[in-house]
């Protein structure tokens, strides 16, 4: 078995593997609590909102419950963009692309084409994660780390089912 990547520059996946766990225990250790990423977004449509409705952010028992602040949480998603930044800048992979190459094969160039359907995408993921009342790293990593059944039933349907749709966008494709 090979530890490395095939990619030159490119991170070994059990390297980084072994280091979202030590980020969960730091996590646990210094907030309490167990990483995950989606109440952040909700949190910062509220404090979006609040700039346009203040009052109307106010009166919404959603924004109530999940209080529009600056947290930890919000800083864990702007902390793992500037972690994937400075890590693929570091590993000279670092490159501005639109649209992703196997995309491009399959739906063609345009960017807003592209833009749409991940718009969509993301509205669909971000619903499932209000439904689920949090989101896959919520749920798989944290609750596996806790040893949870659950943890481990969510990350296997997580990955097939992203195993199946991307066998279907790509029709088979394996770059």
């Amino acid at each position: 078995m090979e530890l490395g990547n095939k990619d030159e520059g490119s991170w070994s996946p059990y390297i980084a593997g072994g280091l979202s766990g030590l980020v969960i225990i730091v996590s646990v250790m210094w907030t309490g609590q167990f990483f995950g990423a989606s109440t952040s977004f909700v949190r910062s449509a509220g404090m979006l909102g609040k700039l346009t409705g203040p009052e109307r952010v106010a009166q919404l028992e959603y924004f109530i419950r999940y209080l529009p602040k600056l947290d930890w949480q919000l800083m864990f998603v702007i902390g793992i963009f500037v972690g994937s930044l400075i890590a693929s800048v570091w590993s000279g992979s670092f490159k501005l692309q639109g649209v992703p190459d196997m995309w491009a094969e399959r739906f063609g160039t345009s960017p807003v084409k592209r833009g749409i359907v991940a718009f969509i995408g993301g509205i669909i993921a971000m619903f499932g994660a209000r439904l689920a009342d949090g989101c896959p790293s919520g749920h798989g990593l944290s609750g596996i780390i806790q040893l949870a059944v659950s943890g481990l039933i969510a990350m296997i349907f997580f990955f097939v089912g992203g195993i199946i749709m991307t066998r279907l966008l790509y029709s088979g494709g394996n770059k």
